[in-house]
């Protein structure tokens, strides 16, 4: 029986990385529900101790509504993170840090005046209120209690755009809302390494169970 060589699984490993390698932004959203139905675990929920991310700007606030200034997001429970003129208007940045294959976050009452500018270190991608609408499909009016105003939005980043990830939350008006942002880390290179370590020796003992049969 053949045991994978180090220099195999590293090749290995390097390849499957470097398919990567072409930058590009996919970006899909869901309704939200009344009870928080988007991915988990959650990373970031702005209330649990060390469930806060980096940020400048904006405010966490909460819980419940506060009429004129800003509005809990459908699916949200305690604090959430609230930008525009009512917790101190631009610049807001969250940062959602390196090697990130995906993350997740409601939006909250979708408004044509809300804006995320999605940061990575390939460059920057815009995202309006309505443009969010769109992949619903649904208006971007406000409504605080519509499961397509308050949708679940996931980001999915591949090559370079998954380093440097960070985020711009922007409203003329209040408020544009956020939470329970849920984040993936792309696998690192050792993961990578163990896990066609663990395919290929799946493999193997599959192949030497089969020989022993036949000679039975």
């Amino acid at each position: 029986m053949r045991i994978l060589s180090k220099a195999l699984i590293f090749a290995a490993a390097t390849t499957a990385l470097a398919s990567a390698a072409s930058a590009q932004v996919s970006v899909s959203a869901t309704p939200g529900c009344a009870v928080y139905c988007g991915p988990t675990p959650v990373t970031y929920d702005f209330e649990t101790p060390g469930t806060t991310p980096i940020f400048l700007g904006g405010a966490i606030v909460g819980p419940g509504t506060t009429d004129g200034q800003y509005a809990q997001p459908l699916g949200s429970t305690g604090l959430y993170f609230s930008a525009g003129p009512s917790t101190g208007g631009p610049p807001t940045n969250i940062t959602i840090g390196n090697n990130i294959s995906s993350f997740s976050l409601i939006w909250g009452s979708l408004d044509d005046y809300n804006t995320l500018i999605l940061h990575t270190m390939v460059g920057d991608y815009t995202y309006t209120g309505l443009d969010i609408a769109a992949l619903i499909p649904g208006l971007a009016n406000g409504d605080q209690s519509a499961p397509n105003t308050n949708p679940i939005v996931t980001f999915m980043l591949s090559g370079l755009d998954q380093q440097a990830v960070s985020f711009n939350m922007l409203s003329t008006q209040n408020a544009f809302e956020i939470d329970n942002i849920a984040v993936n880390s792309v696998p690192e290179p050792a993961t990578w390494a163990m896990m066609l370590f663990g395919f290929g020796a799946c493999g193997m003992a599959l192949r030497s169970r089969r020989r022993k049969l036949a000679i039975a």
